[in-house]
């Protein structure tokens, strides 16, 4: 991976088969115009996730995503970012319906986004500039019951909240989670709310997310070392058809990830992270090659 003590990073994509339908897209002449050319672009944010991407006020927002995305953007030549707000379960549509141009939304890259939309349904057709970070799932709980969680499986019988439209959500509809109950929600605030309301027993989420939360609210706390699943690897999504825009937004990112200026922003918007996690989070240059500007993922070891 180019970076020593880095996990090594297992691609659990199926084969796809989407390659012919890929090509006609990524290679059409026929291209549009450059989502930045006039020098100012919209992009798809979420507002109820402090540390990552976070409102406070009506038309402000910050967070770790939302520094990305201005970096990158601001090494492209664009001075003009305005961020809207979408929900988790809505940012494909967004994308699709013109509504922004770009995602910066703890988007995880998967195949079915990456793959190319055909007429029977398959894929989601995006293209990723990413990862910008990478993060397992986690557990945020109650202050008070910090500790209580030790292992996965003292979540039995629990009522653990996730939000519609997310990886994490899926992940706990597998059986190995069978013995949790869950719930899902609209978005984070609503099982955020639940969680301290003490209608749920914990939330579930990755774990960039929840170190977010525990900075901004006392009474929550992540589980410490109860991490599982994938590593989700956060990208900034926009629709097919502009690989020229990618590439160069790739480039960007690749960039930023080697310099100083990722270290401090992620310490700035996430201070509650672990150093250990952090490093993990840090991507490098094959990371973000792998994973940008293609339809299904680049060099990839494919696993079960």
């Amino acid at each position: 991976m180019g970076t020593t003590g880095r996990r090594s990073r297992t691609i659990r994509f199926g084969a796809a088969a989407a390659a012919l339908a890929g090509a006609a897209l990524a290679g059409c002449s026929s291209e549009p115009p450059s989502l930045f050319a006039e020098g100012k672009i919209e992009v798809g944010a979420k507002g109820d996730q402090p540390g990552t991407s976070y409102s406070p006020h009506d038309g402000e927002f910050n967070g770790f995503d939302i520094t990305v995305a201005r970096e990158v953007l601001d090494r492209v030549g664009i001075e003009s970012v305005d961020f809207e707000g979408v929900l988790s379960k809505n940012r494909a549509r967004a994308l699709h319906e013109g509504d922004v141009q770009l995602i910066a939304a703890t988007y995880s890259i998967t195949k079915d986004r990456m793959t190319p939309k055909t007429e029977s349904g398959d894929g989601e057709g995006l293209d990723f500039v990413g990862p910008y970070a990478s993060t397992q799932q986690g557990v945020l709980v109650r202050t008070e019951d910090a500790g209580r969680y030790n292992r996965l499986s003292d979540l039995n019988g629990e009522l653990v909240c996730a939000w519609e439209g997310t990886t994490s959500a899926a992940e706990l509809k597998r059986k190995a989670y069978g013995d949790i109950r869950t719930v899902t929600e609209t978005d984070a605030r609503d099982c955020v709310r639940r969680l301290l309301e003490g209608t749920v027993d914990a939330v579930s989420t990755d774990q960039l997310i929840l170190y977010g939360f525990m900075e901004d609210d006392p009474r929550l706390t992540v589980q410490k070392g109860l991490s599982f699943g994938p590593f989700n690897d956060y990208g900034i999504a926009m629709a097919k058809g502009h690989r020229d825009d990618c590439e160069k937004l790739q480039q960007a990112l690749m960039d930023y990830a080697r310099s100083n200026d990722w270290d401090q922003d992620f310490q700035n918007n996430l201070p509650q992270v672990p150093k250990a996690i952090r490093d993990k989070a840090r991507p490098n240059d094959d990371d973000i090659d792998t994973y940008s500007c293609r339809d299904k993922p680049g060099n990839a070891q494919l696993g079960g």
